[in-house]
């Protein structure tokens, strides 16, 4: 089986968190829930969790919705025509752009990283 996150964890990954409070933003993975039919989270004693599937269609429709502007009318048009398929004969399609920013995120992560380890132990030349 594989391993469950709860909607406060997703919501942090997701990046989806109130800059004032700090706090997640689960309200809206709430609503995601009743406008797309494909996300299924199991409920275990009245909380959600998320499996990797749910997970990336969430961070599928997030990237349409926030990155892409587009309407929700039109991210259910996209989830229903499947976007594996989407893409197949077009190579600046949503799809390209989607593994590209995804792929640019994890080279900022790995970045920032290496940064902290140079750094790491250094003093300070002041």
């Amino acid at each position: 089986m594989s391993k469950l996150i709860n909607i406060s964890e997703l919501c942090k990954l997701l990046d989806l968190i109130d800059p004032t409070t700090n706090k997640p933003l689960n309200h809206i993975l709430r609503y995601w829930e009743k406008e797309f039919s494909v996300i299924k989270p199991k409920k275990i004693n009245n909380r959600r969790y998320y499996s990797k599937e749910n997970i990336e269609i969430l961070k599928i429709i997030k990237y349409l919705l926030k990155d892409q502007k587009i309407s929700i009318a039109g991210v259910k048009k996209i989830l229903k025509s499947k976007i594996k398929k989407l893409d197949d004969n077009d190579s600046f399609g949503l799809k390209e752009k989607y593994l590209k920013a995804k792929l640019r995120n994890k080279a900022e992560n790995i970045l920032n990283k290496i940064s902290l380890i140079k750094n790491y132990g250094k003093k300070d030349s002041s």
